[in-house]
């Protein structure tokens, strides 16, 4: 039974460096997006109006697709992939697509009719600013239909998950960001207000990420078709999961939401300086978080469909040991070089010294929440694996709370750095109460070698620190400084510090270390 859950590891292991991988190649396609951006558009009203308008649609396709559809749809599709037909996995696709699409062109056209309205909710502080709110609302009724193509992208990609496939679904925002890039740079003369060619690029980019995936569908036999069989009972199990799992991610939306509309009240360029702060986040999350999460839910829900809880916890503290190996360190490293990653990234053009500074502030408080953001994703699939959606809701709500009250207790003393704590403290909240409430659900889950893990992994951070530190004694950072030299500092600090972290941690016999390390020597020594 061991070497069955080792080899079910393994798998993760495997789907997790690839997405990670695929991940990655996205996340820098990202960074270069949003450099272009910087550096075309800068920090301003104007490109406070277009994030604005961009994270409405966007964070509700996350509500929709990614956060609810694609988490509780895997569960109940590998149950029936395992205990039923294949004919009968396929109908519950069909009409699972057919109700999604209806859904999503419904509030599509609301959210085109109510953008004003939507819009001044989202940035009260706009309204005061006809200009700006008025190209708030254009650049948002411009985008709202990319929540119907990527919605249905999530689906897609929970099907090609629950057959194993990874890569398809974790390059195609590749397209997306490219074609974002092509929009800022080849069409932005044609519009009055030129930040309006990043809308169009959004829309363009949304159809390619799906149009992506199509072909990947069709191998493993897939056409996806229209089916009103509204009372198929593996819909009724999705609505279950689905409706607690939305509040939930809806939790978690307003959370963004009353970030955005508390960063508008404050000084001109929050938003923004927010905004790529959290960008920068993502490229760890995406690469590490997003792709364990993604690994491990298809191999949490078989272990729950053959009822094999022992080798559900292996899992999950593997998991959660391989999680921590990777954003513990990256934790560390984002607080330690928040300005040189900002500065070497974004500070050109429109883009200035000031904005950089201001920027990686909220970097470094966004990053003191890091480990917890990444475990949070863990525990969440476990408990959708599990087909119990309610806790993730309820620590939700709990986290929300706390985030709100300590944004307002925070804004006007710390600015947007407040409310970047406020939301690291709130993930922190959400880790423990996840944590405690999975133990009493399925029993203890980490043993003392999990935690003997941890105080390595741990003590190996805080070694690359000083290594990073030592770095900066002798080669001092210097903001004003040429981007040449600014790169310098950050690659030499970079590579300093990784290398100071894994060498540590090999000598203190971490075992994911060691792990890695063998993985590398078979994979050179196999013919």
């Amino acid at each position: 039974m061991k070497q069955k859950n080792n080899s079910e590891n393994s798998k993760v292991a495997k789907a997790a460096g690839i997405v990670g991988a695929a991940t990655m190649v996205s996340r820098v396609f990202g960074l270069l997006r949003d450099t272009v951006i910087a550096a075309l558009f800068g920090a301003n009203w104007m490109s406070d109006a277009f994030w604005v308008a961009y994270r409405i649609p966007n964070t509700l396709s996350r509500l929709l697709g990614e956060g609810s559809l694609t988490a509780s749809f895997i569960p109940v599709f590998t149950e029936y992939l395992q205990k039923k037909t294949k004919d009968e996995a396929l109908e519950l696709v069909y009409n699972a697509f057919t109700i999604l699409s209806i859904i999503l062109t419904f509030v599509s056209v609301l959210g085109i009719i109510f953008s004003p309205l939507i819009v001044g909710l989202m940035a009260p502080g706009f309204i005061s600013q006809p200009k700006q709110f008025a190209l708030a609302v254009l650049l948002n009724r411009l985008m709202f239909p990319y929540i119907f193509v990527v919605s249905l992208g999530a689906l897609c990609m929970g099907i090609l998950n629950s057959f194993r496939r990874f890569a398809s679904p974790a390059l195609s925002p590749v397209m997306w960001n490219i074609s974002i890039i092509a929009a800022a740079l080849g069409l932005r003369s044609f519009f009055a207000e030129p930040i309006t060619a990043l809308a169009v690029g959004v829309m363009i980019g949304g159809v390619l990420q799906l149009s992506l995936q199509w072909p990947f569908l069709r191998k493993c036999g897939i056409k996806l078709k229209i089916r009103f069989n509204f009372r198929h009972p593996g819909l009724k199990q999705i609505g279950l999961l689905m409706v607690p799992a939305v509040l939930g991610a809806g939790i978690t939306t307003i959370n963004v939401f009353v970030g955005t509309i508390l960063a508008s009240m404050l000084p001109g360029g929050s938003v923004t300086y927010l905004f790529y702060a959290d960008r920068i986040m993502e490229l760890p999350l995406g690469v590490f978080a997003i792709a364990i999460g993604t690994a491990s839910l298809p191999s949490f829900s078989r272990h729950v469909a053959a009822g094999n809880m022992d080798e559900l916890k292996s899992s999950i503290s593997f998991s959660l040991r391989l999680m921590l190996f990777l954003t513990v360190p990256a934790t560390f490293a984002l607080m330690a070089l928040n300005l040189p990653i900002i500065s070497v990234l974004f500070q050109r053009g429109a883009f200035n010294v000031q904005a950089a500074i201001y920027t990686s502030q909220a970097l470094f408080f966004y990053a003191m929440g890091l480990w917890a953001f990444s475990i949070v994703r863990v525990f969440v699939q476990s408990f959708y694996s599990l087909q119990d959606a309610k806790w993730p809701m309820r620590a939700a709500i709990i986290s929300f709370v706390i985030n709100l009250i300590v944004s307002l207790a925070l804004m006007y003393s710390m600015k947007h750095k407040g409310l970047a704590l406020a939301n690291s403290l709130a993930a922190i909240v959400n880790v423990f109460i996840l944590s405690f409430v999975l133990r009493k659900r399925i029993g203890k889950f980490l043993d003392r070698s999990f935690y003997i893990s941890i105080f390595k992994i741990i003590l190996s951070a805080v070694v690359m620190v000083g290594a990073i530190l030592l770095i900066d004694y002798f080669m001092p950072w210097d903001t004003s400084a040429g981007f040449k030299t600014r790169l310098i500092y950050l690659i030499t600090a970079i590579f300093a510090g990784a290398g100071v972290f894994f060498i540590s941690a090999y000598l203190l016999k971490s075992q994911e270390i060691h792990a890695l390390v063998n993985m590398v020597k078979r994979r050179l020594t196999s013919p």
